[in-house]
């Protein structure tokens, strides 16, 4: 059997327990510790996913008390700095929910720490769990396609103008993530930082980017509660990359008909691929070689890939660094914040 390795989930919200769940399919792990500010939901959320875990309600007590090898920072954006810091202060192994940070200095600071630390660091770009896109930039990165000139992507969500997920305006988990002063940093920290992450995976860095930001009337006075609604929540992003080739990248939560919808294509001198996550996780449609002058799509299947949970475990087990980690992390934090400069701006950034 391979060496138990334990985890402490901080957060106890919906993606805390898909954290849980994940984490409790690889042989040898178990959640040996939860902490969430509320300790009825903490408890709530350890006899659910995780028997005889030992509940906590501070992070550092847990860090002090609790017998773990790792910790998975599943709470609102502006704690994944601090809670990071702490855990890695501690000697513990990180995986933490995306945006690393709410802004490029924190994401720095967050590196230099589990650099200082020596311990096993990765930020939650969960679409990379995606067998088309790790066989997307496969491809770009065989030359099949040639030189990248072109790149289109999206990440398209609905829950404003619908109930898709439920009544945004009566639940706190969503309510949080249009209000600047609860950490937010509007569609763009929130589902941005995955697109960006998408589309630069497989095609490379982002060189430069002009950025528009738009917060739209959600509801009348901007408020709802403790919540002052001002966070963006539709994004567009003109790019170049450090190949050269240019982007359109653009996210909403106004996209009507789209619960949760990401697409990528990219175009090259010598042949093209597109990803439609909405049809298939594990498909890539391409056009290449001859096809190019009908021109022709034809379906590729992906190979299955180990999730990011799996990767992290692998990862602490063999000691050797995990892929996405806080540098990557970092690397996406420094785009939206010249994404932020644009828009202030009204120009291109350089990145």
């Amino acid at each position: 059997m391979p060496k138990l390795i334990r985890v402490a989930i901080v957060g106890t919200g919906g993606m805390g327990a898909c954290h849980a769940q994940e984490f409790s399919r690889i042989p040898g792990v178990r959640i040996a510790a939860v902490c969430d500010v509320d300790e009825k939901r903490a408890r709530e959320f350890a006899d659910r996913h995780a028997p005889g875990a030992d509940v906590f309600t501070d992070v550092a007590r847990l860090l002090r008390e609790a017998s773990i090898d790792a910790v998975s920072i599943v709470t609102p954006d502006h704690l994944h700095a601090p809670l990071s810091l702490l855990a890695l202060a501690a000697g513990r192994h990180v995986l933490c929910e995306k945006p690393l940070a709410t802004n490029h200095a924190d994401a720095k600071r967050m590196v230099a720490a589990a650099k200082k630390a020596g311990a096993i660091n990765m930020v939650n770009f969960s679409y990379r769990n995606a067998p088309a896109l790790q066989k997307a930039a496969q491809l770009v990165r065989s030359g099949r396609l040639g030189e990248i000139v072109h790149v289109e992507a999206s990440y398209l969500q609905s829950w404003l103008p619908s109930k898709v997920w439920g009544d945004w305006k009566k639940n706190p988990t969503w309510l949080w993530r249009l209000s600047s002063k609860h950490g937010s940093r509007g569609v763009l920290g929130d589902i941005g930082v995955h697109i960006l992450d998408f589309a630069s995976f497989p095609v490379g860095p982002i060189r430069s980017v002009q950025a528009r930001l738009k917060t739209f009337d959600q509801l009348k006075g901007h408020r709802r509660g403790e919540y002052p609604l001002d966070a963006n929540d539709s994004a567009l992003m003109q790019v170049e990359f450090s190949n050269g080739a240019l982007g359109v990248i653009h996210t909403t939560r106004w996209a009507t008909g789209h619960a949760n919808s990401l697409a990528l294509a990219i175009h090259g001198t010598k042949g093209a691929l597109r990803i439609d996550l909405d049809r298939s996780t594990d498909e890539v449609q391409v056009c290449l070689g001859p096809d190019i002058h009908h021109p022709t799509w034809k379906t590729v299947k992906a190979q299955p890939s180990p999730s990011i949970y799996q990767r992290f475990i692998a990862a602490i087990r063999s000691g050797k660094a995990g892929d996405p980690d806080f540098a990557r992390g970092a690397e996406i934090q420094k785009v939206l914040d010249r994404c932020f400069d644009s828009d202030r701006a009204g120009r291109a950034m350089r990145v």
